[in-house]
């Protein structure tokens, strides 16, 4: 297993991933990145990223059923391992601890 810090992108496709549940397969994660921050991902680049994360034992996969709408191909379904949620909770942690760190006066005036 390589190393599990993630980058900004990773978390993303692993906190997507997470958010799906059972739903969580390549064409449904691209659109929910684009549904929850707005950023057009293209299909190569999330594939690209579940196959990093998959190395790095973040999250696991299974094939699903063959269906019709897909001429018979089957979607690979993805999970969050359990490596993977301690490595969320450890960069939402280390977030949290920077954003606790930052003084009201940094961000007086913009709200």
């Amino acid at each position: 297993m390589k190393g599990t810090n993630l980058g900004e992108f990773e978390e993303i496709v692993l906190l997507t991933i997470a958010s799906l549940l059972t739903e969580a397969y390549s064409v449904n994660i691209v659109d929910e990145i684009a549904d929850i921050t707005g950023r057009k991902t293209k299909l190569g680049v999330v594939h690209a990223v579940l196959k990093r994360l998959e190395d790095k034992g973040l999250i696991t996969s299974e094939l699903g059923e063959p269906t019709k709408e897909r001429g018979g191909r089957r979607k690979r379904f993805f999970t969050v391992s359990h490596t993977g949620k301690v490595s969320l909770m450890k960069a939402k942690e280390q977030r949290d601890k920077l954003w606790n760190n930052i003084p009201e006066l940094v961000f007086q005036g913009i709200r």
